[in-house]
């Protein structure tokens, strides 16, 4: 008989971006200290041998830095005493994470500028470790900002000091007199710790999007909104067109609280750590900001620090109307990060690919709800299509829930355009004909899910279908009768505007 020990597995620990250097090969200390005297009085040995690094001393951690920034990619780095120093495993972590968005098919690529790619680094420290890497690694254009004459002048001298890559990168001064910029002044509109072990165990786990919660977020504090320098708006320029911006915020509201950490020494400014309000004030801003710049990127992104804010920023997200909301967890040693992207830019619509196992749930959201319509008309419509088609439906008024049952047959029927749409939606088109089911394999036995429909912030509803029995996933099949759906009740509930390509 199993002892009860083996049946508890440990869930497998993230991995690393399989793109990222240090994926194969982690830093070997001791190897490098033999290539680099300058970081041999820095590599210390345990008793049994290993070599390790002092993460306390801000030299040694800054040591390593510029060597494996020279050794891994041929760059020329150096920062003064006191400014925050980066670890360059996670950093590329962030980059190749950026990389996968960009290379999605998410939304629409941007044709205009052909292979040119440009992002938008806010706070870019005078490590200016994102241009740096960005550059070198996938030959990007970056604008990097910032407000300290220290970070500026040392930027410029990490930037120059690689003339192979100087040309991508330009640096740019942000002037603290218009740090009040909002929304509203414009026309158009769960970790702490300092980051610490490059020991090879960086870690990024696949994206994943976070479902709203049912219930609100207290709105920011009044005395702790941004107020600091600006961020986008004031610095980003008329015309100027990004393919990204991304951002490592102040994690912290006091440098005390930044100092919490007695096993790191990553250095770090006021400027670079702290902010009134913290992460969650700073990012806010540059959610506020990206509302009015939504056409000038295609994606925001930044890092988040505790994972407790998440909830509140995707919330936040919904709210001002973005269209798609990414996230990912990058692991370092014991420290965890987490990254946040979004983009007003509206979603291709996907191919359904045959060979990708079908996922169990799927959901969308409903925005631009017309005033005459509540969620329960959205829950009736729902049991009206799928019975109209001939499916067993029963609706539960009281938890806004429809539960359907449909036959090999009816999914032929929806597939092919036999089942009419519900009163009102006539005039919508339906999914094309050539993915009819004779392209698909459809379920042996009924395909049984239920669709839920929640209210979240006024005019805005999230639909959520998922498969009753997730043994037999139907490849294919479930997608695109809930794409049929959310192309129906679109067409019916929203305003035009919601609909517009």
């Amino acid at each position: 008989m199993p002892s009860k020990k083996n049946k508890r597995k440990r869930p497998e620990r993230p991995t690393i971006h399989p793109k990222n250097k240090y994926s194969d090969n982690p830093p070997d200390f001791s190897l490098l200290a033999s290539l680099y005297p300058s970081l041999k009085p820095f590599v210390l040995y345990s008793r049994d041998g290993r070599p390790r690094i002092d993460w306390t001393d801000f030299n040694s951690t800054r040591e390593l830095t510029r060597v494996l920034l020279l050794h891994d990619h041929g760059l020329n780095w150096w920062i003064p005493d006191g400014q925050l120093c980066p670890t360059v495993p996670n950093r590329s972590n962030y980059i190749h994470w950026v990389e996968d968005l960009l290379s999605s098919d998410i939304i629409p690529k941007n044709s205009n500028n052909g292979d040119i790619v440009r992002g938008f680094d806010i706070g870019t420290g005078a490590n200016c470790i994102y241009p740096l890497l960005g550059a070198s690694l996938l030959g990007w254009n970056f604008v990097g900002s910032d407000v300290t004459d220290v970070a500026l002048e040392w930027a410029e001298k990490n930037v120059k000091g690689n003339q192979q890559i100087s040309e991508l990168i330009e640096i740019r001064k942000v002037t603290d007199c218009q740090g009040a910029i909002s929304i509203q002044d414009s026309n158009c509109g769960e970790s702490v710790n300092c980051e610490n072990k490059m020991d090879g165990n960086v870690t990024v786990v696949e994206e994943v999007e976070l479902l709203p919660s049912s219930s609100f977020d207290p709105p920011l504090d009044m005395n702790k909104k941004y107020s600091g320098p600006p961020l986008l708006l004031g610095v980003v320029r008329d015309g100027e067109k990004f393919d990204f911006c991304m951002c490592n915020p102040p994690f912290f509201e006091t440098m005390e609280e930044a100092g919490l950490n007695p096993k790191t020494s990553c250095g770090g400014t006021p400027e670079e750590m702290v902010c009134p309000g913290g992460e969650k004030a700073f990012i806010t801003r540059i959610i506020e900001d990206s509302v009015v710049l939504k056409e000038s990127f295609r994606w925001f992104t930044s890092m988040v620090g505790r994972k407790v804010n998440l909830k509140f920023l995707t919330s936040k997200l919904r709210e001002v109307g973005v269209t798609i909301v990414k996230t990912t967890e990058f692991v370092q040693g014991q420290t965890c990060r987490w990254g946040l992207a979004w983009s007003f830019v509206p979603p291709v619509r996907k191919i359904i690919s045959l060979l990708v196992p079908e996922k169990s749930s799927l959901s969308f959201t409903l925005e631009g709800l017309q005033r005459q319509f509540s969620a329960f008309h959205v829950l009736q419509s729902v049991e009206s299509f799928f019975c109209t088609g001939g499916a067993s439906c029963k609706l539960n008024a009281s938890s806004f829930v429809v539960d359907i049952t449909a036959s090999n047959d009816q999914c032929k029927a929806f597939l092919r355009d036999e089942a009419k749409p519900p009163n009102g939606a006539a005039t919508c088109n339906t999914l094309e004909a050539s993915h009819s089911s004779s392209h698909l394999h459809l379920p042996l036995n009924n395909l049984s899910f239920r669709v839920s429909v929640f209210q979240q912030i006024p005019g805005t509803l999230l639909v959520k279908a998922s498969l009753q029995h997730r043994d037999g996933p139907v490849p294919g099949v479930f997608s695109l009768i809930i794409q049929q759906l959310e192309k129906i009740l679109r067409c019916k509930f929203c305003r035009e505007k919601t609909t517009r390509n």
